[in-house]
């Protein structure tokens, strides 16, 4: 099968895990935490690179929003952690680091770029939203995600389906 025929199937395929995924969700001071969907923007940076994970990102939020399942917070929430965690691991090769990306892209990243999206978009009031406010929601969130795929990565790394790559840098 083509190469890019192949990402687009994957691409696809975790853009589907994503949007039943978000079912999966909880309420974390105003926000709503969605643990799958960085989960899934690792496993495309990983499998993928950046540029998917990105579209992949922009794709779930979009569905999830149509579907009622999300808010528009889903937007910058995955986007940044997205592209991150898939510059960081083209660039390095370590998983490790790839998770630390998406931490910090989702929650500080996504978490300021959601301030915006919440005042011009969603019609809070700028006096009653702090410009931190969606950080540490987007961190419980990631940080959950992060952990799932962690250990997803693991195992397949042990099964043999993902490459020993931070060993050999």
């Amino acid at each position: 099968m083509n190469s890019q025929t192949k990402k687009l199937s994957i691409a696809g395929i975790l853009c589907a895990v994503a949007v039943v995924g978000s079912l999966i969700s909880f309420p974390a001071f105003g926000s709503q935490c969605a643990p799958v969907q960085h989960m899934v923007n690792i496993l495309c940076a990983v499998m993928l690179g950046p540029w998917y994970g990105v579209g992949v990102a922009f794709t779930a939020s979009l569905l999830r929003n149509l579907l009622s399942l999300g808010t528009l917070m889903a937007f910058p929430g995955s986007m940044f952690g997205a592209l991150l965690c898939g510059i960081v691991y083209w660039k390095t090769k370590k998983i490790t680091l790839t998770l630390i990306a998406e931490v910090f892209g989702t929650a500080v990243l996504g978490g300021l770029g959601a301030y915006p999206v919440a005042i011009f978009l969603m019609g809070r009031s700028a006096a009653d939203t702090a410009v931190y406010a969606f950080i540490v929601p987007f961190l419980i969130s990631t940080a959950a995600g992060a952990l799932l795929s962690g250990i997803l990565l693991a195992a397949l790394k042990k099964a043999g389906f993902i490459k020993d790559t931070e060993d050999k840098q």
